[in-house]
């Protein structure tokens, strides 16, 4: 399955139903008169969040969503049917957004979470409703409420309790293969992780989901390399796990890069709790490791970790480290829904 985590898409909810003119001839009946029905609400446009759900690559192919408009009414009173409300599911952690990408205009961060985005119209009022003690005969009814329609913006940001940053052939992800059920790409050279991956891993009885975006390299928040536009699915991990290659050319520099990347990126990524660990440790003599260590912790003011993906050395530790800042796990929540529909007047 291929993976897009941003979509533009149009939607229209339904217009309401015109009502009717009719008037009654019935036997028996005295007096006759208008008898002429409303019309049918038409359907909203809803969004609901739905699990097992990681792209929007449905989105690229079916890009206009309509729901269904009212039907008219008819005489003797009746009313027209409503038009069928128009369900469009999406992953947990999608964001809607203007056309212009200005405004937020709702965001799905819980399983089930459902909103009513776009309210269909009103249907018309039939002829019996304009009857009055003047105007015994009317002749006039309403079209019904025209539908709303707009552009909107589908943005992905992936829910993950645990964010991988390094520069490109940092192992992370050789790391999260070795501690999930991931399979991500592997390979000598950089850039082999072009998409975001996630993977559930599992320790001393605990479960939390760990991302593996692509790799950062200098001048990504400028758009170098991959650029930074898959940072957004790490805004809402709760720890980060930077990972520096033991064996590269200049590890020290390789973390100030990727510090300063998240610096320049914002969105209080730089300010998130950060676990440091030098990887690929089976590669490096023990006295390299010590300075490397001594000199990261001196920078980062906390301690550094080592481990190596490849080999399992050093991995339990960092877990350790990683369930002792995500805390107990929480309570599973049903989401209630939100039958208030969001208005772009």
């Amino acid at each position: 399955m291929h993976f897009l985590d941003q979509a533009k898409i149009f939607i229209r909810s339904g217009a309401g139903g015109p009502g009717a003119v009719s008037f009654r001839r019935e036997k028996f009946i005295e007096y006759g008169g208008p008898d002429g029905g409303n019309g049918g609400k038409g359907g909203d446009i809803i969004f609901e969040a739905v699990p097992g759900l990681n792209t929007l690559i449905d989105f690229r192919y079916t890009q206009h969503f309509k729901a269904q408009r009212g039907h008219g009414g008819a005489g003797s009173n009746r009313t027209g049917a409503g038009g069928e409300d128009l369900v469009i599911k999406v992953p947990v952690g999608t964001q809607i957004l203007s056309e212009d990408k200005e405004q937020v205009l709702a965001d799905f961060t819980v399983p089930g979470q459902r909103q009513v985005f776009l309210r269909g119209g009103d249907g018309g009022r039939g002829n019996a409703s304009y009857k009055t003690s003047t105007n015994r005969a009317p002749r006039q009814h309403g079209t019904g409420w025209p539908a709303e329609e707009m552009w909107v913006w589908l943005r992905l940001k992936l829910l993950a309790d645990c964010g991988l940053v390094g520069l490109p052939n940092a192992g992370k992800s050789t790391f999260i293969n070795a501690v999930s059920n991931a399979k991500a790409k592997v390979g000598a050279y950089p850039f082999t992780t072009i998409r975001p991956q996630l993977g559930v891993a599992t320790h001393k009885g605990r479960e939390f989901v760990v991302a593996d975006i692509p790799g950062l390299i200098e001048g990504a928040a400028e758009g170098a390399g991959i650029g930074d536009r898959f940072l957004g699915h790490i805004e809402r991990c709760r720890v980060l796990l930077h990972l520096v290659d033991a064996s590269g050319d200049d590890p020290v520099g390789a973390y100030e890069i990727v510090q300063g990347e998240l610096d320049a990126y914002g969105a209080g990524l730089a300010d998130k709790p950060q676990v440091l660990a030098l990887n690929k440790i089976d590669a490096v003599d023990a006295k390299t490791l010590d300075k490397l260590a001594k000199k990261l912790a001196k920078l980062s003011g906390g301690e550094v970790m080592r481990l190596s993906g490849a080999s399992g050395e050093g991995l339990p530790p960092v877990l350790d480290r990683i369930i002792e800042i995500l805390g107990p796990a929480p309570e599973t929540t049903a989401a209630n829904e939100n039958d208030e529909p969001w208005s772009p007047i």
